[in-house]
């Protein structure tokens, strides 16, 4: 087990309540899809993709995965609609499992004499602010040295709202006025970290998707300034995503990954939308570990993403 007690029998049942928009959905087009037909045909296959594109997996995953149902045909000679739900099922998991190297990832914070540096990015309103308050929770609680720092300097009620978190966690936070330099900010709360002998440090940056150019200048120069304190860092960039906007999430990974080196995302507000395909889409485009899925607002609703139990609560009939 690694940092975090995961998918307990209270955890699986929780991701089932918080896919069950999702899954009613998924469903029940695939039933008017296949009602009074007993074998997958074109017909149904049409009518699939449409399904898994209308649920936010995207173009380029839904081709992909049709694609594939369309050799289990070919290589079985024939398929019943009742076994389709089981070939998506596994289809989609095997197209997950070609991404990732484990069942289950997670951030490692590996024992150092230096602090473990986690930049996060994305825009207002995804919920990053929140994530990094949970983040920041579940560290401490596994028994990490956590601090944090409020580089988004150019949103007040930024600051204000990772200082209420930092308070609630009871955690240290580094801060500086509105419209502070955010570099400068980053560049304080790693020599803090040093000073303190911290495990952790969770920086957040400014949440704005302004024009590719200006984003990666901004991004390149806090790397540039934390690498003159800790060469290394920042080790993890942390890209968090509101699953519920669909196709957008899709659009500001691609980005967020343009302007900086994105190797880790977190979708938040699972639990508000029907579109949980997006996850699944996001997995297989970008090729980018789905470390973290949100699921509520309370502290303890941040778990590590195990693509075989969202699938299983994805299709849980």
């Amino acid at each position: 087990m690694g940092l975090f007690d995961i998918f307990s029998k209270e955890k699986k049942e929780d991701l089932n309540k918080v896919l069950e928009r999702s899954n009613q959905g998924f469903f029940s087009k695939i039933s008017r899809a296949v009602a009074g037909k007993s074998k997958v045909d074109d017909v149904v296959l049409d009518d699939l993709e449409e399904i898994l594109i209308s649920s936010d997996v995207g173009v380029q995953t839904t081709v992909k995965i049709i694609e594939r149902i369309e050799e289990r045909i070919a290589r079985d000679k024939y398929v019943g609609t009742s076994e389709l739900n089981t070939i998506l099922k596994e289809e989609i998991v095997t197209l997950l499992e070609e991404n990732y190297s484990s069942d289950q990832v997670e951030f490692s914070v590996p024992e150092s004499s230096g602090p473990y540096v986690i930049m996060v990015v994305g825009v207002n309103g995804v919920g990053k602010t929140t994530t990094i308050g949970k983040l920041a929770h579940q560290l401490k609680k596994a028994g990490k040295n956590v601090l944090l720092g409020a580089a988004d300097t150019y949103r007040a009620a930024a600051v204000e709202q990772l200082d209420i978190w930092a308070t609630r966690v009871g955690v240290p936070i580094v801060k500086k006025a509105m419209g502070s330099d955010p570099a400068s900010v980053s560049f304080d709360t790693l020599k803090s970290g040093l000073a303190q002998h911290t495990d952790v440090i969770i920086l957040d940056t400014a949440g704005r998707l302004h024009n590719k150019i200006n984003l990666m200048n901004e991004l390149s120069k806090i790397k540039n300034v934390m690498k003159k304190v800790i060469p290394d860092a920042p080790h993890e960039i942390l890209l968090v995503l509101d699953a519920s906007i669909g196709q957008n999430a899709i659009e500001q990974c691609t980005q967020f990954t343009k302007a900086t080196e994105v190797n880790a995302l977190a979708l938040t507000k699972l639990d508000g939308t029907a579109k949980g395909g997006v996850v699944i889409g996001i997995s297989d485009q970008f090729k980018i570990p789905v470390k973290y899925i949100g699921i509520g607002e309370g502290m303890d609703d941040l778990q590590v993403f195990n693509r075989t139990e969202y699938v299983d609560s994805l299709f849980k009939n």
